[in-house]
């Protein structure tokens, strides 16, 4: 046998290993240089310039002199430039339009009383405020030019895998366009900076000024919006998180032709499915968003869901866990009648909702936001009972438990008053599933309105032989599952 035929037999046998695709079908290979890429898309990518008015009371008054007197406008225009100073800061940006059109982060413009666009050709445009979503720390701003400006485009980057090539360009530390290089690191990362959390990760250097700054596939498509790093210095040590540009041309799209956002939103609050949670309610494993609570009047409550539903599917999309439900109803078309399938009482249950619009909720919420209303007189206290089999004690709410446990006025249900350590309700505190001063409202799906009734209720799981006791809890006005293992 050859030499040639020996490395042809061997490279198909490592085809063959790793699953009989053809290497070059598993990855691309790297680029030779990127400097064709970035010498394209540098003239498009911007450096954010703003600045900011800050008054200054401590600046102390203008002393007082005689009409007149030389010193009084002297001393005059000292202490108006003390009293408003400016504070200014710098990020990046990028253009998406050649009339105008430029996006970057929202923190990067956030409280600016002017911004200024510096183009990589010396150029400085002042630029208005389009429209800024807080919720994706996106901003659009416009400018006018004198002739069309270099754009990019978005590109999918739903369709980029870990391992795959990116490239970043921005104004880090106010040095001017950078290029930076690296790969997908990670996708899907929730940094718990907003409600759509969805992160790209990559190890392209990515350090402050950056920020707004895109993050480009190798055919020079915007797959990002560069936004935070994760730094104990504040410099890059290779972990940088980009906006995907999944999201960022439908925020976009609305902030350009609405100057807002338009979302769905079906009203309700949802919780993590864990896997004593799962096993209580049937599921053969932790998937879905477990509905704890439906806003009253919503479109949630008008379609029929109820507390204790796990959403699976909605308009088609599966459901993988609590974070994915968001996103999906907030992409969805506001009064647009979609199914949704929920598991219910250990079977699947389809129904149809009209999701509504989020930004109407919130502001019909901040205008009826009124005082809380006087509390009615409670029921007098009752004698504390001991469920020994979670290794708690719970007590009738009284004024005494309100007031030791801050239980707003209107919160009915039983309260826990001890929780013993080593028992399940020990282990349920520990990870903060349930803690003294909850309010026990239902137990394994019955309302309990007296400590007997929780006793009972958990003895009667303990003698079906439950291995899980679930839990619908009231902690500080909100509802949430706690499914606690019995007999550990």
């Amino acid at each position: 046998m050859t030499a040639s035929r020996v490395l042809k037999t061997a490279i198909l046998s490592a085809a063959l290993i790793l699953g009989g695709a053809p290497l070059g079908a598993l990855a691309k290979p790297a680029p030779d240089s990127f400097a064709g890429l970035a010498s394209r898309l540098s003239p498009a990518v911007v450096n954010i310039s703003t600045s900011q008015k800050i008054d200054r009371p401590d600046a102390g008054e203008v002393p007082q002199f005689p009409p007149g007197s030389p010193y009084e406008e002297m001393f005059k225009d000292y202490y108006e430039q003390q009293q408003a100073s400016q504070v200014t800061s710098l990020g990046s940006g990028f253009v998406i339009d050649p009339s105008g059109i430029i996006v970057t982060n929202n923190h990067v413009i956030e409280g600016a009383d002017e911004i200024a666009v510096n183009f990589p050709d010396g150029r400085s445009l002042m630029a208005e405020l389009v429209g800024k979503d807080e919720k994706t720390d996106l901003a659009v701003l416009r400018v006018k030019a004198d002739k069309p400006l270099p754009a990019v485009a978005f590109g999918n980057s739903d369709a980029m895998q870990v391992g795959d090539w990116v490239m970043a360009i921005g104004n880090p530390f106010g040095l001017g366009g950078t290029v930076t290089a690296g790969i997908v690191s990670a996708r899907n990362r929730d940094i718990a900076s907003g409600p759509y959390d969805d992160f790209i990760q990559t190890d392209a250097a990515i350090n402050r000024g950056n920020s707004g700054g895109p993050l480009f596939d190798m055919d020079g498509n915007v797959i990002g919006v560069n936004s935070a790093i994760i730094s104990p210095s504040g410099g890059s040590i290779g972990i940088g998180f980009a906006i995907p540009s999944s999201i960022v041309k439908r925020t976009v799209d609305q902030l350009v032709q609405f100057g807002e956002t338009r979302r769905g939103w079906i009203g309700v609050r949802i919780q993590s499915v864990t896997e004593e949670l799962a096993e209580g309610l049937g599921l053969d494993h932790p998937h879905g968003a477990l509905v704890a609570e439906t806003t009253p009047g919503g479109p949630a409550e008008a379609a029929g869901l109820k507390p204790q539903d796990v959403i699976l599917k909605f308009d088609g999309h599966e459901v993988r866990d609590s974070r994915a439900l968001p996103r999906v109803v907030a992409e969805t078309e506001i009064g647009k009648a979609v199914p949704i399938e929920v598991w219910r009482d250990r079977a699947s249950v389809t129904l149809t909702i009209t999701p509504g619009r989020l930004e109407d909720f919130e502001r019909s919420e901040t205008a009826a936001a009124t005082p809380p209303a006087e509390p009615e007189a409670p029921p007098p206290e009752a004698g504390a009972v001991r469920v020994d089999a979670l290794g708690m004690t719970v007590a009738e709410m009284s004024d005494a438990l309100r007031e030791r446990f801050k239980i707003a006025a209107g919160v009915q249900g039983v309260v826990i008053t001890e929780i013993s350590p080593d028992t399940p309700a020990g282990a349920a505190a520990a990870e903060n599933r349930i803690r003294t001063g909850d309010v026990i409202v239902e137990v394994a799906q019955q309302e309990v309105a007296t400590p007997q009734a929780v006793a009972d209720k958990v003895n009667e799981a303990v003698s079906a032989q439950n291995k899980v006791v679930l839990l619908l809890l009231n902690r500080g006005g909100d509802l949430s599952f706690a499914a606690i293992r019995l007999g550990e």
